[in-house]
């Protein structure tokens, strides 16, 4: 079974960056918030799909969870906005890494806190390592980008 989340959760990955690349081109074309709308929206009628075909839990319950809770909602609103604002400027890879070690540093204070009822594990040695080595590699591809970026002007300066 875990070999199998881990595949799924690779899946989840690859489906994350095609869609963030996606969304990136369209907002250039559609607009950055409503290209946002337009992703939950359709996002929303598939999962309503999902939900009439393969559904097992029960939608009223969600009336019944904290408030606390419904602010996830927001929060996938907000990456997600985000994200498309992002991608055309900074590319895929960049906002990619960005958005990991966002997701990383936060986990790793919510571990070490226990909060929103998750699982309590300590901040030590290992993951400060794993945290340095993350804004070595976002340094990395950010210079990669600026060098990119750079070689890009000098040939449209050339061409013209």
């Amino acid at each position: 079974m875990g070999i199998l989340i881990v595949f799924f959760t690779i899946i989840g990955g690859i489906t994350l960056s095609a869609q963030s690349a996606i969304n990136g081109t369209f907002s250039r074309v559609a607009g950055t918030i409503e290209t946002t709308l337009l992703t939950f929206v359709s996002g929303s009628m598939f999962l309503a799909l999902i939900i009439l075909f393969f559904g097992e839990g029960d939608l009223s319950l969600l009336f019944n969870v904290p408030t606390w809770q419904l602010s996830a909602v927001f929060l996938g609103s907000i990456f997600l906005l985000f994200n498309v604002f992002a991608v055309p400027k900074i590319g895929v890879i960049a906002t990619s890494i960005t958005v990991i070690i966002g997701q990383l540093v936060v986990s790793v204070v919510i571990d070490h806190f226990g909060w929103f009822n998750s699982l309590l594990i300590p901040l030590d040695l290992k993951r400060m390592i794993a945290l340095v080595f993350m804004m070595l590699a976002l340094y990395f591809i950010f210079k990669g980008n600026v060098k990119s970026s750079n070689n890009k002007i000098k040939e449209e300066e050339v061409g013209t």
